[in-house]
């Protein structure tokens, strides 16, 4: 199954140039840094609605009819309605974990997809046979048309020369079970290749539980905690004053916004959570962060 949506990813993904945020980057020396954990969308892949989850709102029915011919599914005769029963199911399944106490709900977007086609079922639009495989095609096919990424520049050079120095490398992000397969398509390198740790890689489907909330940063300063690596040895870079540097430094973390793409760089200007939050540095390059770093 794999191999199928790796095609899908090379087939619908073309290359994307960063815009300039006309930022100033604030780079220093941090000294003790032992590990260094990344958001993904918006920081190490350019997402072009800015965000995993944030699209455009003249996309979705569009892509919604090209996602579910290319995995052979009958037009819908009302796209539109189409697409108002793909949000209302994932605003339900939000309102269900949030009845379990989650401030910050996630989705699994394959039981999200799941819920749809059998919707659509009900309404009579289709009669197809649910399989796992058609619904991980489908949200890849749906994902990569109304969100379309690419490397940051500079990622593959930042990533391996810090691997290279001993650091430990982990992701906290919002994301879905397609993100990680993003990697060997586009990179040409996957996550292990990369340096990533396996264990230092917290994403939000997994534990249905999203950024700002801090469940996510937790588990990864627990993790980071069974390596003799404290949160003050811990950098995290994210494009996010809300869902990436608030709840990282509140855990104790050292912070990178990284302000290297108008479309994902998130000042939230007036927003009272983040009026006193300042990160320790202001990156619009990643390869920025071997400097901080110390690495030559």
């Amino acid at each position: 199954m794999t191999d199928a949506i790796n095609e899908i990813i090379a087939e619908l993904s073309h290359p994307l140039e960063a815009i300039d945020t006309a930022t100033s980057p604030r780079i220093h020396v941090l000294d003790e840094i032992k590990a260094v954990l990344f958001d993904i969308y918006g920081t190490l892949l350019i997402s072009g609605s800015g965000d995993i989850g944030a699209h455009a709102e003249t996309v979705p029915a569009k892509a919604l009819i090209a996602a579910m011919q290319a995995v052979g599914l009958p037009v819908l005769p009302d796209p539109e309605h189409g697409v108002a029963v793909l949000h209302e199911t994932i605003l339900a399944h939000q309102e269900r974990h949030r009845l379990e106490d989650i401030q910050y709900p996630e989705i699994d977007i394959l039981a999200v997809w799941r819920d749809v086609l059998n919707r659509y079922c009900e309404e009579g639009w289709s009669d197809v046979v649910l399989t796992p495989i058609l619904c991980e095609q489908l949200a890849v096919e749906y994902e990569c048309r109304v969100n379309p990424v690419w490397p940051m520049p500079g990622i593959t050079e930042t990533i391996r020369k810090m691997a290279e120095t001993g650091r430990e490398l982990g992701l906290i992000s919002n994301a879905q079970f397609f993100t990680p397969l993003l990697f060997p398509v586009l990179c040409d390198a996957s996550l292990d290749d990369l340096g990533f740790r396996d264990d230092l890689r917290f994403y939000s489907y997994r534990y249905l539980r999203a950024k700002p909330g801090e469940y996510l940063y937790q588990q990864a300063a627990d993790t980071l905690d069974t390596l003799g690596i404290s949160p003050a040895q811990t950098l995290y870079v994210g494009n996010d004053m809300l869902k990436d540097i608030w709840p990282a430094s509140t855990i104790g973390f050292k912070t990178a916004l990284f302000a290297g793409d108008a479309r994902s760089l998130r000042c939230r200007e007036g927003d009272d959570r983040v009026r006193e939050v300042h990160p320790d540095l202001v990156v619009t390059d990643l390869r920025q962060l071997l400097t901080a770093l110390g690495v030559g």
